[in-house]
């Protein structure tokens, strides 16, 4: 059971997919912006202990 997580009631590995969309996808998260968000996620995270298993930042234009 390597990789699950326990407690007194359950054994579990619960994995969320998050999409972040900026409203009317303007191109907000680039440069200094996009570090700080990142820090920022990873810092809540791991003050949670939370596990990142990949994280980036995408521009799809419309």
């Amino acid at each position: 059971m390597d990789g699950y997580k326990k407690n007194s009631h359950a054994v579990y590995d619960i994995k969320y997919h998050v999409i972040w969309v900026i409203k009317y996808r303007y191109k907000v998260l680039y440069g200094p912006i996009a570090i700080r968000t990142r820090e920022l996620i990873r810092q809540g995270c791991e003050a949670r202990g939370i596990t990142i298993y990949g994280q980036e930042v995408i521009f799809v234009p419309q």
